[in-house]
């Protein structure tokens, strides 16, 4: 009965006003301020000596802040100090909170060094402040931070880099640059926020045990907002496949991608359609084309469209039947010159997904009056330009990229993912996901045609094999292809990178590397 007590809901991303509201429940259930901060510094303490192992000579430096964060690095620090690390205190606060003031006392009692100056370490442990933070960091403060920001050696920042805003992620003043970010309890919004991506360095959750009662009673009237993690992303996964099943069950996509001038694009996405495991794959091309898409794409049926006198897709052939398709995906390559196209997939009562130039196509039509009107769920995947272009002033008004995703995801009635550093995935009815394992190596042409090519692949198993009886399941399947498809891009293009460096990973590459890095992942 016991079991389900401490299932715990560690995707979950709060707001540092929720974060306050769910430990003010502890707080108020019985749970000692000093207790749980001697249990989460146990917890930081532990992990800092696995990753960094006492060595002789070895100075650590623990940098405390008047606020419970400088309270829980004092105690972190004490726990280093009983396991033979050389630890030397710095509070360049003059005035404490009375529970962080107790600690100091103790700290001074055990004969570990304190001082007020910020001197060269081996390690340093950032606990000036934590989540909360409201206001500029200046003065005696920021030369502190700065002070951090130039030593030559790891620094761990405890829940956050201080001087991050909790929620945006955006630098108040100055901000510590860490290497290492123990999140403590639950996400943090500025987790998934491509701003603090350079502050944050390598995140960590450090769980404490958070009763799932106590999230709930601040959060669960409201859509939720996760985390992309592989725990959540496995039941996700179109695998494994029943043992009695055949290609005509494993989905059917319907690719329209591509012109003379951009005839690449569609090879990209039918490779990361490919790499989906989808059963069945149609690639709508250009005429010129065709003869090259079977030679690089020889398993998918493709067919030649006739073209306008710029190399696009003029029209779909009449007798390629739209509803005979699990789902389509349309824009990679496409060009502004095929809004016939457009409109027919449009109009068409099968799932879509939207990309690129279909995008593109899509603003000149109008995102919020077109979409509505379709018969079926439509997922669109834009980058900030793109995104821009769809809802003009959206990203402007909103405070961050999730915000906005969920606006305009709401405004168009369609699952909208937002392409960046950390993509954000919205459904119309509220619930938010973020993807922040993300590399600069996918700043390259070529990255979002393999995704697009992925998520139409996924989507179309998804469409097959659920087969959603309503609209609101059906945006349901939608959005878990788009959070499959780009957590698994995600961590194929880091894998790449590791490998063959950020320059490396071109969109062949990294559309080959999407089946062993997910072998990898679920070994």
């Amino acid at each position: 009965m016991l079991g389900g007590l401490f299932d715990k809901p560690l995707d979950r991303v709060v707001t540092a006003e929720q974060m306050r509201a769910i430990e003010g429940q502890l707080f108020e259930m019985g749970m000692p301020v000093a207790a749980l901060m001697e249990k989460v510094a146990g917890r930081v303490a532990a992990w800092i000596m696995a990753q960094f192992p006492v060595q002789p000579y070895w100075r650590v430096g623990i940098v405390a802040g008047p606020g419970h964060n400088g309270g829980d690095a004092l105690v972190v620090g004490r726990e280093l100090a009983s396991q033979g690390y050389a630890v030397q205190v710095y509070t360049p606060a003059s005035q404490p909170k009375p529970l962080t003031a107790d600690h100091l006392r103790y700290v001074r009692y055990l004969g570990i060094p304190v001082g007020e100056t910020v001197e060269p370490c081996d390690l340093l442990i950032d606990g000036l402040f934590g989540f909360g933070l409201e206001r500029p960091i200046a003065g005696a403060m920021a030369e502190v931070v700065r002070a951090i920001n130039r030593m030559d050696c790891p620094v761990v920042s405890i829940d956050l880099p201080s001087g991050l805003h909790t929620d945006t992620g955006a630098v108040q003043g100055v901000a510590v640059k860490a290497t290492h970010t123990l999140c403590l309890g639950l996400w943090k919004r500025a987790f998934c926020q491509d701003q603090a991506l350079a502050y944050i360095g390598q995140p960590r959750l450090i769980d404490f045990d958070i009763p799932p009662s106590a999230v709930e009673s601040v959060l669960g009237a409201l859509p939720p907002v996760r985390r992309a993690t592989l725990a959540t992303l496995r039941s996700r996964l179109p695998i494994p496949r029943p043992p009695d099943t055949h290609k005509y069950r494993m989905g059917h996509l319907l690719l329209v991608a591509g012109s003379r001038p951009y005839a690449g694009a569609a090879l990209l996405s039918a490779l990361g359609a490919r790499a989906s495991g989808v059963g069945m794959l149609t690639l709508a091309v250009p005429e010129s084309l065709r003869l090259m898409a079977v030679a690089q794409i020889p398993e998918a049926l493709v067919v030649g469209c006739p073209e306008t006198a710029s190399g696009a897709i003029a029209y779909l052939p009449e007798d390629l039947d739209l509803n005979r398709y699990s789902a389509i995906a349309c824009g990679p390559g496409l060009s502004r010159d095929a809004m016939a196209t457009m409109q027919t997939v449009v109009d068409s009562s099968t799932a879509l997904l939207l990309d690129a130039d279909g995008l593109n196509l899509l603003a000149d039509l109008g995102a919020a009056a077109t979409l509505p009107q379709r018969q079926a769920v439509t997922l669109l995947t834009p980058h900030r330009g793109e995104f821009e272009r769809l809802f003009p002033g959206v990203l402007a008004d909103a405070i961050d990229s999730g915000t906005a995703a969920q606006m305009a995801a709401s405004r168009c009635g369609a699952g909208l993912l937002l392409k960046g550093a950390c993509t954000a995935i919205a459904h119309p009815h509220g619930t938010l996901w973020y993807v922040p394992d993300s590399t600069a190596a996918l700043a390259r042409g070529g990255s979002g045609d393999v995704l697009a090519g992925l998520i139409g692949g996924l989507l179309a198993q998804e469409m097959a094999t659920a087969r959603p009886d309503a609209i609101d399941s059906a945006l349901d399947t939608v959005l878990d292809a788009a959070l499959t498809g780009a957590w698994w891009h995600g961590q194929a293009a880091r894998t790449a990178a590791a490998e063959r460096t950020e320059l490396g990973v071109d969109g062949v590459h990294l559309a080959q590397y999407l089946n062993p890095v997910l072998a990898q992942m679920l070994a």
